[in-house]
């Protein structure tokens, strides 16, 4: 896969870069990504990703940009209020890169639907909000032994792991098996979220797909990252595998 003179100049800064180079690049190029979620995290995670050169991005969304979202889903502008947000944000990393294949499905991720949504990709980000289209991805996921990057966010707190059960780490539902209590985790509409927190996390999301993409560094396959925005600290914990999960276990079925 050989790149054009303008692509050598856009991508330079990665390719010069002795953990990516130019073989690095080459696995960008040829990479899908799909990302579920067009909004806070999802905004970050694909303008970095069109940025980096990801070949091919699918976008899982069934949501209009509203004026509220705009304090902190970046890619969205003010004149695409009222649009669906897949197509925002296609204009939006079209605008950023040209060379990078968008593909928009303006549906919500049910189970009877997320293997076909899912499926053909190299990578999946989550960045919803919602514990059940948590759960339906998580298992299409797993039984399509595609690795999954999931990242949440509220109010000042945010935090990412990559879930890889194929290759022998933990799945979403091992460490979050059943939803949470009533109250216990409100949505941003209820608790608010300060704005850059998504921009945080989702930049760190692309920063993981990057490097599990190109084989560079150390990803956090069986961690998960903590991040505290109020006041600045950030801390790794250690994650196991459920051997009774009922998604990637014995409690199957």
């Amino acid at each position: 896969m050989s790149f054009t003179p303008e692509e050598l100049e856009r991508y330079a800064r990665h390719i010069i870069l002795r953990e990516v180079g130019g073989p690095g690049q080459q696995k960008l190029k040829a990479a899908s990504v799909t990302v579920v979620g067009a909004g806070g995290l999802g905004s970050p995670a694909l303008l970095y990703l069109a940025a980096a050169g990801v070949g091919r991005l699918r976008l899982v969304d069934d949501d209009e940009v509203s004026l509220s979202n705009l304090q902190r889903q970046v890619l969205h502008t003010t004149d695409r209020i009222g649009q669906l947000k897949v197509d925002s944000a296609a204009a939006g990393l079209a605008a950023v890169n040209p060379h990078v294949t968008v593909e928009t499905h303006a549906l919500r991720l049910t189970s009877d639907n997320a293997a076909d949504l899912l499926g053909g990709c190299d990578l999946i980000l989550d960045g919803t909000d919602s514990f059940e289209t948590r759960q339906r991805v998580n298992e299409a996921a797993t039984a399509l032994a595609i690795p999954l990057l999931s990242g949440a966010i509220s109010q000042w707190e945010g935090q990412l792991s990559l879930f890889d059960p194929a290759r022998g780490t933990p799945c979403y539902a091992c460490i979050f098996p059943d939803p949470p209590a009533p109250g216990q985790a409100p949505s941003c509409a209820e608790a608010g979220v300060m704005g850059a927190l998504p921009g945080v996390i989702g930049a760190m999301m692309a920063g993981e797909a990057i490097k599990h993409i190109t084989g560079a560094g150390r990803t956090l396959r069986g961690e998960m990252l903590i991040f505290d925005a109020l006041w600045g600290e950030t801390r790794k914990i250690r994650l196991a595998r459920r051997p009774d999960c009922a998604v990637c276990g014995t409690g199957q079925g």
